[in-house]
């Protein structure tokens, strides 16, 4: 299976070696992956301060370079949220209904990277290997607008050594929110405080989850805190094998 990757400007600037894991495992699971160097944003942040009419390029930008294939993946939640929720809107508020049949008929080959492991290629077993004591924080885009379910969990559940332990009130919000936590910094803070009082109770060495926007929020206070807990993509956990498990060790 030919498969697109949509890196999203946050990974492809702050984690690159995310979209890079995203690659590893669709190989090794025998799909064929390309990235298309003419992608920019999703606009998403645009959208969410108002500036609706500044977004409609990067809609159509991606309207035309995703266009020929038949699955797009993304490692993130949010930004698959964006484009299946917010480009179609975009185009038609500014008068450009061909470009919102367009967006939206694109959305619906876009995944987030469990959906597409669990929906289209119908695999929960990866062949990962990650003995560590894990847990999971569903982010709210996946959860709430993606409506993803346990597919991460399925996922993780096969992965061999892994020891995954149940995150308490593990549906809510870490408190990143995007923009929220320029705009309300104080709750953001509290809100994460939060997440991170439950994550410490599991005493997990790694907390996953699908984005890194929330996983730089909880990080940060993860390591102000020296809690010793790392954070780490979905994807990278997937991509480990045996074979990094061993070079980890030897170092």
């Amino acid at each position: 299976m030919k498969v697109a990757l949509f890196a999203t400007c946050f990974n492809d600037t702050m984690w690159p070696e995310t979209p890079k894991a995203v690659v590893r495992l669709l190989e090794r699971l025998g799909c064929t992956v390309e990235f298309p160097l003419e992608q920019t944003c999703c606009g998403q942040m645009l959208t969410n301060t108002g500036y609706v009419r500044e977004a409609l390029p990067l809609v159509e930008r991606f309207a035309d370079v995703f266009a020929a294939y038949d699955a797009v993946v993304a490692p993130s939640g949010s930004c698959v949220g964006s484009v299946r929720h917010q480009h179609g809107m975009i185009a038609r508020t500014c008068g450009r209904p061909a470009l919102a049949e367009r967006a939206v008929e694109g959305s619906r080959r876009v995944y987030e990277l469990s959906e597409l492991l669990v929906d289209v290629l119908g695999v929960t077993d990866v062949g990962a290997t990650f003995p560590h004591r894990v847990t999971y924080h569903p982010t709210c885009h996946s959860l709430r607008m993606l409506r993803v379910g346990d597919k991460p969990l399925q996922l993780l559940r096969k992965v061999r050594g892994i020891d995954l332990v149940e995150l308490p009130e593990a549906e809510s919000c870490c408190g990143f929110g995007g923009t929220f936590a320029v705009k309300n910094a104080d709750t953001s803070v509290a809100m994460g405080a939060d997440k991170v009082g439950h994550v410490r109770a599991t005493g997990a060495e790694v907390l996953v989850a699908g984005d890194n926007s929330c996983l730089a929020h909880i990080g940060g206070l993860l390591h102000r805190q020296r809690a010793g807990v790392r954070v780490m993509h979905l994807a990278e956990v997937l991509a480990s094998t045996e074979e990094d498990v061993a070079k980890e060790m030897a170092l």
